[in-house]
């Protein structure tokens, strides 16, 4: 692992900082270990920094108590640092405007560790009320800014059941149906649901669907995935594609994207000089910022 790369994104960013919300049936602590590949609990600090003993946690939840500005870090993953609201059944429309108030007070911090990077907003596809006034309020009153909202559909194999029941009364083979209905699930979904979140004033940057996330082999790739796409900082980026360590299949797209296709694009431009008649110190120069994204890597030069 290279300490040395990874800290010095570290140092220019801080950890990457991520507000999730929802209900409290949303599935989110079950997503949060999938992100920080963990089935630990995690460490929790408060706004000063000091560590909460989770005995005082546990009492303070059970008298209805939470605090935003505490801290969620996974020993698994220490680039993550996550923040939680209280479920909005638990507080409504009042619950939101605390969730209002943390992200004002965090974009307005002057340095970039401070601020708030994401939001990820948690809507659980097994609940009747796919969209209720929490989500409406949510969408229709609270601006974000630059700070990027992925609407998160978790318990999305609860629509692929009833897909399932629904191409079997289509005379599908049982086979074909189950086959099929995640595919119809989500197009069905869409269809006749998502306009619900982006017609809204403040429509989330990105959506994502979670199924099964209660399996052994889940995770939340694509989650992280559009989390990196909302982004519009390349530090931020940077953070984000390193912070999350093993999906290698996003470390490889942005280092194409950042490194290799910029490159290529300076060169048809006539900006740089032909690609094969690089210098070996051009080269290596290249070869360092396309590293920038793999930063946990050691890659080693072989000497003449």
């Amino acid at each position: 692992m290279d300490n040395k790369r990874t800290s010095k994104i570290e140092e220019e960013c801080g950890k990457f900082r991520i507000l999730i919300i929802g209900r409290a049936n949303a599935g989110k602590t079950t997503i949060l270990k999938r992100v920080c590949d963990t089935t630990e609990e995690p460490e929790v600090y408060d706004i000063r920094g000091e560590k909460i003993d989770p005995s005082i946690l546990a009492a303070s939840v059970e008298r209805g108590e939470h605090d935003i500005e505490n801290e969620m870090v996974f020993a698994s993953k220490p680039g993550f640092c996550f923040h939680d609201s209280r479920g909005f059944e638990s507080g409504g429309i009042v619950e939101l405007d605390k969730v209002n108030a943390f992200i004002t007070h965090r974009s307005h911090q002057l340095k970039l560790e401070n601020r708030l990077h994401a939001i990820w907003y948690c809507i659980p596809m097994d609940d009747s009320r796919l969209f209720t006034a929490a989500e409406a309020h949510f969408f229709s009153k609270f601006g974000t800014g630059c700070v990027p909202v992925i609407a998160v559909f978790t318990k999305f194999d609860a629509l692929d059941n009833k897909a399932f029941a629904i191409l079997r009364e289509k005379n599908l083979p049982r086979a074909d149906a189950r086959k099929g209905a995640p595919g119809y699930a989500i197009t069905d979904f869409e269809q006749r649901h998502l306009n619900s979140f982006y017609d809204r004033p403040y429509p989330p940057k990105a959506h994502v669907y979670l199924r099964d996330m209660d399996k052994e082999d889940a995770n939340c790739n694509e989650l992280l995935r559009q989390t990196a796409g909302a982004l519009d900082n390349t530090l931020l980026e940077k953070l984000l594609v390193s912070t999350q360590q093993n999906n290698l299949k996003l470390c490889i797209e942005y280092c194409f994207k950042r490194v290799i296709l910029a490159k290529v694009f300076d060169n048809m431009s006539g900006l740089l000089p032909s690609l094969d008649s690089l210098t070996e110190e051009e080269v290596a120069i290249v070869a360092i910022e396309a590293c920038d994204w793999f930063p946990h890597a050691v890659v080693s030069i072989p000497s003449a």
